[in-house]
């Protein structure tokens, strides 16, 4: 057998130390969440060679006194704490005592400080970690630590940093994510001599948002608040559905001003963008936690950046419905991007000819239906008007031609039991979850009204003219359908290309989810319990929560590892009740969301598939009514602006950007 060694301080130190600085990305954040719990109000990052050869952090904060220097960079030598209690009430980003020790150990390292009360500075100067020389130098007030030659005497260590450029990207996201912790602090990134990161430090999220993402990022971001007086407070920014990505790397979660990695919070944020954004897609966020200091413990890992909350559920419950309403609340639509330059010339000496030359003529009302309009500059008044709208329906063709499907194929009708009838052979979940809904709905989702009349368009008048009544220009109005698929409105200084199976999913899906809210919970006895077999943390889950499962309708017994249920929820089927208990069961055992919200979480899934597949179809023809009736749905409730899985519902396109487009501003 070997024999046991007790290591020397040196090797300790070293090992210690790759716990802590593992790359310069790692010393960076170290020495400026020093810098931070300082008190500096401007702190200037300088790296160079990925910062593996240079690194240097300054700060206008409170500095060191030069006796407590050397004892500065010893392990576990620390001014953020002094007994064991201190640790259940951490408020500084630092408390371990490890940074400067490990960088010290692995670098050559100098410190410049001064504090205010000190008429010169002093320098420290170690390799190694060991302290060569402590001489007096002038220097500003604040503190300056150069890190060179990083992992120069552990070769095994400096073999495994990247190439420069990926460092520099490490370097840049630690400092990036620090800025956007700390918005009252300017903070400054120099790489390689050029300036990489200038954030204002005026205290603003936004600002410093679109110092590190940039205007166009920022510009689709939702500003969300918590409620006052809440225990847990959330606040930032959070991307509207058309700004997700493929990827998580856009979340920025803090606790108590530290950056940290959650999966708490990350689901929260991801469950409460169900059915607003791609189940492929990750939605971006930029939000602060604010938590009672006992409640969460940072002294989980060296690096500090993963924490253990006393209890997960409020946390997952305080980001998740601070999302969900600030999503919901949201009626911003994405604007249709078209060319910046056009490239036609703008004619200087344009006219009209008298006579343009016949061509063959393509069949637009094939394309655009067209609405009937009165000519600009007339006066009329609502009797000439009644009679203009008469004569322009007397004349006009009509505006639906009836497409007979392929065999076996129905054209579907927007209404609840088409939707039942469609999704039940394949989803008993959702057909249990619609049949009740079904019994209490009378009214039809679109129902066949007459077409609205032509509104007369807005008109120029020279002189006053008295009229018998003014028509008051509704705030909207269907120009025409392209493509048998996009809706054309114009509303305001704006138009709207409307997606119409996209709005009529959103619509159908916004009801059913009204209904199922509105809808008191009752269970059925089953004659036979229902057997399933489950793993022993999903059996102690739901022996856990049984209480609350009982609230919505399930009774089962558990026997080892086989679990009898023998009452369900009146609105699910017997075939669906043990996948949908199984399913509550692995959310619940994750420790974050509640038994209500779990359940709410896969009602919603499947009736916005049973919405899908009763909504309106692109590509086939609808009479004008059912059109009409559909932007009027739209139009009442402004926030719905994603189908629920994820698409644009509408996208405009401003009076403003057209004129761009034609040389006309």
């Amino acid at each position: 057998m070997a024999k046991i060694n007790v290591l020397s301080f040196a090797v300790a130190n070293l090992i210690a130390a790759g716990e802590v600085v593992d790359r310069p990305a790692s010393v960076i954040k170290e020495l400026m969440e020093n810098a931070i719990d300082a008190g500096a109000k401007h702190i200037t990052v300088e790296i160079q060679h990925g910062g593996v050869t240079f690194m240097r952090v300054a700060d206008d904060g409170c500095g060191i006194d030069p006796e407590d220097l050397p004892v500065a960079i010893r392990r576990h030598a620390t001014s953020k704490i002094k007994e064991a209690d201190d640790l259940d009430g951490i408020l500084t980003l630092g408390f371990r005592g490890e940074a400067l020790a490990a960088i010290a150990a692995v670098s050559d390292l100098r410190i410049i400080t001064r504090t205010k009360d000190a008429e010169y500075g002093t320098m420290l100067v170690s390799s190694a970690g060991e302290v060569k020389e402590i001489v007096e130098q002038g220097a500003p007030i604040g503190t300056t630590v150069i890190v060179e030659n990083l992992f120069a005497n552990v070769p095994a260590r400096r073999k495994f940093l990247k190439k420069d450029v990926a460092e520099t990207t490490a370097v840049t996201t630690y400092v990036e994510k620090i800025a956007l912790s700390r918005p009252e602090i300017a903070i400054r990134l120099i790489v390689d001599g050029n300036l990489r990161l200038d954030t204002a430090g005026d205290g603003t999220l936004e600002s410093a948002m679109y110092a590190v993402f940039g205007r166009e990022f920022v510009k689709k971001m939702i500003p969300v608040k918590s409620m006052e007086g809440d225990a847990i407070a959330v606040d930032g920014y959070i991307c509207r559905p058309d700004n997700a990505r493929p990827k998580r790397n856009y979340q920025n979660f803090f606790i108590n001003g530290r950056y940290i990695n959650s999966r708490t919070a990350s689901a929260a944020l991801e469950q409460a963008y169900t059915s607003f954004i791609a189940p492929e897609k990750f939605p971006c966020c930029v939000l602060n936690i604010k938590i009672a200091p006992e409640a969460v413990d940072v002294n989980v890992h060296p690096a500090k950046l993963e924490v253990k909350f006393s209890n997960e559920k409020p946390v997952f419950e305080a980001v998740y419905y601070t999302v969900r309403a600030a999503l919901e609340a949201n009626s911003a639509r994405p604007d249709m991007t078209l060319v910046k330059n056009a490239s036609v010339p703008h004619p200087v000496h344009a006219f009209v000819p008298v006579e343009a030359p016949k061509t063959e003529q393509t069949t637009i009302d094939t394309v655009v239906k067209q609405v009937p309009r009165i000519e600009p500059f007339e006066r009329l008044s609502a009797t000439d008007y009644k009679d203009r709208v008469r004569g322009y329906a007397a004349n006009a063709p009509t505006p639906y031609t009836r497409v007979e499907p392929a065999r076996g194929e129905a054209i579907p009708m927007p209404n609840l039991e088409r939707a039942a009838a469609s999704v039940a052979p394949k989803d008993p979940i959702a057909k249990a979850a619609i049949a009740r809904m079904e019994q209490e709905n009378t009214a039809h989702p679109l129902p066949p009204e007459t077409p609205a009349e032509p509104v007369a368009a807005p008109v120029r008048v020279t002189e006053p003219t008295p009229v018998e009544e003014v028509i008051t220009v509704a705030p909207w109005r269907i120009i025409g359908e392209a493509f048998h698929c996009y809706v054309i409105v114009e509303q305001g200084d704006k138009l709207l290309l409307i997606d119409k199976h996209a709005a009529h999913e959103r619509v159908l899906f916004e009801e059913l989810k009204k209904k199922l809210k509105a809808h008191k919970t009752s269970s059925q006895m089953m004659m036979l319990p229902i057997e399933m077999t489950l793993s022993a943390a999903d059996i102690s889950t739901l022996e856990e929560y049984r209480a609350e499962l009982e609230k919505i309708g399930f009774g089962f017994s558990a026997h080892g590892n086989t679990a009898l249920i023998n009452e369900i929820p009146a609105e699910l089927s017997a075939a669906a009740a043990s996948a949908f208990l199984g399913a509550l069961a692995a959310d619940l055992g994750s420790g974050t969301a509640d038994v209500t919200l779990a359940r709410d979480l896969l009602f919603e899934k499947a009736l916005y598939q049973a919405a899908c597949k009763a909504a309106i179809k692109g590509g086939r023809e609808y009479p004008p009514e059912y059109i009409e009736e559909l932007v009027k749905k739209l139009f009442e409730i402004p926030d719905i602006t994603v189908c629920p899985h994820g698409r644009p519902v509408a996208m405009t396109l401003s009076h403003a950007n057209i004129d761009r487009q034609f040389k006309r501003s």
